[in-house]
């Protein structure tokens, strides 16, 4: 879920700004962050319609948020049009998948969203080195890509090995997944945690480029410190689809 704001502000990025000016909105960005996560963890812990309600009203505001960046992109109806359409059908398919996901699912897309985003934010803070895209996001590094990508992959191997253990009746009648726990099912775990955290930095280039071509930095001034909705969901939509996608493939 990052963005084109400064170093401090976006995952996996690396730029030469101040310490002091890095630093300055931190106080403001952790508050935000952790009544944010209060919420999530609310709404899990609820779950059933409230859990439902809380995802449909996320999606519903990125939605619009993502429509607002188009307007501003273009002013042209014929790329207008057919932007919003696939913009409902890209929120509206995450929303669907997430309302009717299990407790498993939920949990890993969610833990890829953010070890992504924690990995790269420090690999590409400790190591810096050449730029993905410099004409999309100019601070975002190989570097970071690379700890967003093998944090994602440690996530879902611990996800995996802990939904296995014998306290795993805490998920409840939701989750039903009977996993086999081999090597081979371990290793392709961490594939697939490798390949989400990929999905999740093609979401957070997907909404640079949208901000760039809208002339903004933040999709909205909604959350202090953070920016947008669409700003904190710019990965998790497209890890949720596919995501989805792959455990239907394993239930059939």
């Amino acid at each position: 879920m990052a963005d084109d704001r400064p170093a401090s502000q976006s995952s996996g990025d690396f730029d030469p700004v101040p310490l002091n000016v890095r630093t300055a909105d931190l106080p403001l960005r952790l508050a935000s962050a952790g009544m944010m996560l209060a919420v999530l963890v609310l709404a899990l812990w609820l779950g059933g319609a409230a859990l439902d309600t809380f995802i449909y009203l996320v999606a519903l505001i990125g939605f619009i948020e993502f429509m607002l960046l188009v307007f501003k992109a273009t002013p042209r109806f014929v790329v207008r049009f057919p932007a919003v359409i696939a913009g409902a059908f890209y929120f509206g398919c995450a929303a669907s998948i997430m309302t009717g996901a299990g407790t498993f699912l939920l949990v890993l897309v969610i833990g890829v969203t953010i070890a992504t985003d924690t990995g790269a934010y420090f690999a590409g803070r400790a190591i810096g080195g050449p730029k993905i895209a410099p004409s999309i996001s100019p601070s975002k590094t190989w570097a970071g890509l690379a700890g967003g990508m093998i944090a994602s992959a440690g996530w879902v191997f611990a996800w995996v090995l802990a939904i296995d253990a014998p306290l795993d009746d805490w998920l409840g009648p939701r989750f039903e997944l009977g996993l086999n726990m081999s090597l081979q099912n371990l290793l392709g775990a961490v594939l697939v945690g490798v390949g989400l955290a990929v999905v999740a930095q093609a979401g957070d280039f997907f909404e640079s480029w949208l901000k760039r071509r809208a002339g903004v930095k933040d999709s909205s001034r909604l959350i202090p410190g953070h920016g947008g909705v669409f700003d904190r969901i710019d990965g998790l939509v497209p890890v949720a689809i596919v995501a989805g996608f792959i455990a239907t493939q394993m239930v059939v």
